[in-house]
């Protein structure tokens, strides 16, 4: 794959396509840890004189948080010191009027690259190059940087569309990634201990399956709806409420799977041993075992339990590899922060190599100030994906555009 130091950047027109989509509350972006990510590439090719076409896309149609790219302008440019312009333009006529009266050192952000059509869908590489977008900026490009890690499992125009068009480039946060999450699922140092946690059940139980059935790891713990899902399996009843509305988020038919799972790799994954439910917005902690389980029927389950976090800290300072994904419980309320915070804290208080992923994981992670974690990854599904051992379109995307131009190195 091309590295930034492979290139000479002066002058030339780069399309840099990173992921800054980031969590909004009542329309104002409330995190900046992606645009911090990014920064390390941004500055190297500013500095070298490129001319910069920043291309990032911001939640999906129809979604509270689906807005423009001008609040990301403003915060790239405090945190730059200098101003990236918000151009409310994609690939228009406008748009390639900006891009073309860039000078050495400036950069541009192009408007929510899902404004477009083309953005929204998953195409081959092929089908990607032929959209309107990549042909109407391709003239205007010389060079592709991604450093868009979190969106590296889509296969979408601004993703891959350029790779067979214009040398593609890996970013610094790419490139950090892909080093650390290979580290985590190829080493051979055990104990090596995953947390899945989350809403993203049916990924999660990709991830265990494969992770166990090729070796990769020697314990699972479980959280969030995945813990729900997986504690199901094992025969424990989680209450009509928690039943329906597993139901109505279409996770229930998911059981037999995890059962599967469970069956085949007896006993690698383990399940939370108590929760707390909202009881008229109290916490309250249930044991599986105890004759208050009969509370689960009437009250939504929001958090793994103390004794849960107890028993998951004590594998976690004896793990030697630790791969985490998804938080254990709906964080966000601060009731219910003990089971994410605690694990995560437990994490960091580790001597293992931990690798941790997930936007709600990130957030908590910095809400919360936890330190000590190795490797904090900006990706979720990504990193999802990347841990069921599937292909991710962008990596491959990058080999294939170092096949085509590897011979213009140092050009």
């Amino acid at each position: 794959m091309f590295r930034l130091g492979d290139f000479d950047y002066h002058g030339k027109t780069v399309f840099l396509r990173i992921d800054v989509n980031s969590p909004v509350k009542d329309g104002k972006i409330i995190s900046d840890a992606r645009f911090k990510a990014v920064l390390p590439t941004l500055l190297y090719l500013l500095e070298h004189g490129a001319k910069v076409v920043i291309g990032t896309h911001q939640s999906k149609p129809y979604k509270g948080d689906y807005i423009t790219t001008e609040q990301h302008a403003e915060i790239l440019s405090s945190l730059l010191g200098q101003e990236v312009e918000y151009v409310e333009d994609i690939f228009g006529k406008y748009a390639r009027e900006r891009i073309r009266a860039l000078k050495p050192g400036e950069a541009l952000i192009l408007e929510n690259l899902r404004f477009s059509a083309e953005e929204v869908f998953y195409k081959s590489l092929e089908e990607c190059e032929r959209t309107f977008f990549v042909k109407k900026l391709s003239p205007l490009i010389d060079y592709v940087v991604n450093d868009a890690f979190a969106a590296a499992h889509r296969s979408q125009p601004s993703l891959v569309g350029f790779a067979r068009l214009k040398p593609m480039i890996v970013g610094y946060l790419m490139e950090r990634e892909v080093k650390a999450l290979t580290k985590a699922y190829e080493t051979g140092e055990k104990p090596r201990v995953y947390v899945l946690g989350g809403a993203k059940v049916d990924d999660s139980l990709k991830v265990a399956e494969n992770v166990l059935r090729k070796g990769r790891a020697d314990l699972i713990l479980t959280g969030g709806l995945v813990g729900q899902v997986f504690t199901l399996a094992k025969g424990f009843h989680l209450g009509d409420t928690n039943i329906e509305f597993m139901e109505k988020k279409g996770i229930l038919e998911l059981v037999d799977w995890a059962e599967d799972i469970l069956d085949e790799f007896y006993p690698c994954v383990r399940t939370p041993v108590d929760f707390a439910v909202d009881k008229n917005g109290e916490r309250v902690e249930v044991d599986l075992l105890s004759e208050e389980k009969w509370l689960f029927d009437e009250y939504p389950i929001l958090d793994i339990g103390a004794r849960t976090v107890e028993k998951y800290r004590e594998v976690l300072m004896e793990a030697k590899i630790i791969v985490a994904n998804g938080p254990m419980g709906v964080f966000e309320r601060e009731e219910f922060a003990l089971g994410t915070v605690g694990v995560f804290r437990a994490i960091g208080e580790s001597p293992a190599f931990s690798v941790v992923g997930g936007g709600h994981s990130i957030a908590s992670i910095y809400q919360h100030n936890i330190g000590g974690i190795s490797h904090v990854s900006t990706g979720g599904g990504a990193m999802l994906s990347f841990f069921a051992g599937e292909k991710l379109p962008v990596l491959e995307a990058f080999r294939i555009s170092y096949e085509r131009f590897r011979g213009v190195l140092g050009g």
